[in-house]
This record gives C-alpha cells, sequence and structure tokens, in this order.
C-alpha cells in the first residue's frame, strides 16, 4: 500500500494547498466569517470526495488542474453541510474530527454565516476557472451535477429525512436511498464531474457512475458501524448518538453482523465497477486500494 498512500498524498495535499487560499481576502469586512469558515475547512479529514475527484481525473487522462476547482468547491460544500449538521438544531454536536465544532467555537449564529459562506464561495470558486473564451458546455454540467447532489433530490432532501427517521417507520430500502441522498450525492457528484469534464460517456461512465453509488453506500454503512464499534477519540465526534436518538441505521434495522455483511457485498459491487471499468484500458490500481482503505478504515 505504499504506493497508495503515497499518491494519496499527492491528492490530499493538492486539495489543502488550493483550500488553503479558498478565503485569502484580507479585508476587515468578512474577516469574522471568513476564520470561522475556514477553522472548519482546515480541520482535516480524509478528503475522500476531492481524491476521488482528481484520481477520476488521472485514470481518464485529464490534468488535475481543470478539475482541481470543482474537488474543492466539493470539499466546501460537504464542509458547510458538517457545519450546520453539528449545529443545535440538527444533530447538536460538540466535536468534529477531533475538534471542537464551528458553533461551539465561533457561537451558532457565525456557524451558520460560515456554512452559508462555504456553499457560496464554493459556486465563486468554479464559476471564476471557467474560460470564457471556449466552450463552456462541460463546465455547466459540472455545477448543474454539483447543484444537484447538493439540493433537496439529494443531500439536503437526504438531511431532511434524516432528522425524522427516530419518528417513522423505515425499512432496509426507504434507508439505502436516504443514504443515497445524504450521503451518496456528494460522493457520486465528483466522480460525474470527472467524467463529464473528461468526455467520458456511454459504457465507461455507467461503470464509474456504479462504483461511486456502491462506494456512496458502503461509506455510510461503515459510519454506522464505527458509531457502534468506534469511540469519541478514534472517531473524532461523539459516537452512540445514533442508537440514542432513535435514528434507523443498518446496525439497527439488521444487527451489527448482517450490516457487515452488506456492507462487504456493496464494497464488492465496487470492485465489481471496477474490472469493468478495467476492461476499457483504464488503470484503476489506485481506486481498487482506495475501495480497500474505506472498507477497513477506523475513522
Amino acid at each position: 500500500m505504499n504506493d497508495f498512500n503515497a499518491k494519496y498524498d499527492v491528492y490530499r495535499n493538492f486539495t489543502e494547498n488550493a483550500l488553503n487560499d479558498v478565503f485569502c481576502d484580507k479585508a476587515e469586512d468578512g474577516k469574522a466569517i471568513r476564520e470561522a469558515a475556514m477553522y472548519s475547512l482546515s480541520a482535516g479529514g480524509k478528503r475522500i470526495r476531492p481524491v476521488l475527484c482528481l484520481a477520476f481525473a488521472d485514470v481518464f487522462g485529464i490534468g488535475m488542474s481543470k478539475v482541481l476547482p470543482y474537488a474543492c468547491a466539493i470539499e466546501m460544500i460537504h464542509t458547510f453541510s458538517l457545519v450546520h449538521d453539528d449545529l443545535p438544531g440538527m444533530d447538536n454536536d460538540d466535536y468534529r474530527r477531533g475538534k471542537l465544532t464551528c458553533h461551539k467555537v465561533f457561537g451558532e449564529a457565525m456557524a451558520i454565516l460560515a456554512g452559508d459562506a462555504l456553499l457560496n464561495g464554493a459556486y465563486d470558486l468554479m464559476l471564476r476557472s471557467i474560460d470564457t473564451s471556449a466552450d463552456m458546455t462541460s463546465d455547466l454540467k459540472a455545477m448543474r451535477i454539483l447543484s444537484i447532489a447538493t439540493g433537496v433530490p439529494g443531500m439536503i432532501g437526504g438531511q431532511a429525512i434524516d432528522i425524522f427517521t427516530s419518528e417513522k417507520p423505515m425499512d432496509i430500502t426507504a434507508l439505502g436511498q436516504m443514504y443515497s441522498m445524504k450521503t451518496g450525492a456528494l460522493i457520486k457528484a465528483p466522480v460525474e464531474i470527472a467524467c463529464v469534464l473528461a468526455g467520458i460517456s456511454g459504457k465507461a461512465y455507467d461503470y464509474a457512475v456504479r462504483y461511486a453509488d456502491a462506494i456512496g453506500l458502503a461509506f455510510q454503512i461503515k459510519d454506522d458501524i464505527l458509531d457502534v464499534e468506534s469511540s469519541n477519540a478514534v472517531l473524532g465526534k461523539t459516537t452512540g448518538k445514533d442508537a440514542a436518538s432513535g435514528k434507523k441505521t443498518f446496525v439497527s434495522l439488521l444487527g451489527i453482523d448482517k450490516a457487515k455483511h452488506e456492507l462487504n457485498i456493496t464494497t464488492d459491487n465496487a470492485f465489481g465497477a471496477l474490472s469493468e471499468l478495467s476492461a476499457f484500458g483504464y488503470d484503476v490500481s489506485f481506486l481498487d486500494d482506495f475501495t480497500r482503505f474505506l472498507l477497513v478504515r477506523e475513522m
């Protein structure tokens, strides 16, 4: 896995360097909001979404610089969702990635504004990256993909459903659909965006999206398992909250052993999609290792 770790670090460092420049305005106006936004944006994490975008750009042979603004925008939107998700009116969490959450440091009102700044800044970043003298069709498609993945059909809609899971009956099919919106949409978006910017269509596009759908679900099932088996110190956030709040999860509906079985099946589906991509001549070795990394992660 040494080659994998080295490449992962390249993708992650590429992302971190770009994110450090997102709110580089030194003006006094808005300084407090930028500070709160950067506090959460620079808190670390696995950077799974931008890494996926950059990795698929490599797979399809386009430069990372082309997709980097979109990769960063996706991470900014993901961070916005975490800032708002941690608020007292949502999940009411005190810790995220091992640090106090944004509202615990800067106050609830400033955390709301920081999340808003991250969301709007993401679209500003993408728009500023477009070469208006060239054909903008693929760029507009990429932004449309992200807007849908972020909105009511995707992450925000899934989060709305999740708020009421403790109050309503839900079977495993409905839970999987909610996960595909709440978590999966922002994991699929970077893959779709890389495909669109690279001009990939047909079966190769279908297999890339099938892979993204599979790891999006696997990622959330793994989260459900970690919420039961991990600790606050390892996970960097409060564990056991799903059970305490009565939320429906793969573990609560199936039990821990069957949830792990579903995780293995879903991960196998991801490997199967990569195998199909490989048959087209694409080098998916990093993505193979990346999928194993997500399966065995401890946080």
